[in-house]
């Protein structure tokens, strides 16, 4: 009888385990491969609030695309990086589509060739 009950409870786990990683998947595949078929609002000015420490870089905010919209993501402050430029989120138009590209931290005075971790 136990063993009947362990087999019950493993099919069921595998089942919920396997829905859930073809909807993460699904999901990935949606919004970084095809892009999105409208361009994105002007970007909304946020007026920085004083840092909380020296040596905070304030990080603009950007319209992320969310299901079947663009919603507006606030900016923030991160730590910075010496001898390295915040480049800002940012949307590209590719034929009749519109692709995010992330930001990222850049090294001064390189033209935007090299990318260093976010």
């Amino acid at each position: 009888m136990k063993l009947k009950n362990r087999l019950i409870l493993a099919t069921v786990v595998a089942g919920v385990a396997g829905g859930f990683a073809g909807s993460a998947f699904a999901g990935v595949g949606v919004s970084i491969n095809l892009g999105v078929p409208v361009p994105p609002p002007a970007v909304v000015y946020e007026a920085p609030p004083p840092p909380p420490a020296v040596g905070y870089v304030w990080i603009p905010g950007y319209w992320g695309w969310h299901g079947e919209r663009y919603v507006w993501i606030r900016g923030r402050y991160a730590y910075g990086r010496p001898g390295y430029a915040w480049r800002p989120d940012r949307w590209e138009q590719h034929g009749d589509r519109w692709h995010q590209v992330s930001g990222s931290w850049e090294r001064e005075g390189h033209g935007g060739r090299e990318h260093g971790h976010r």
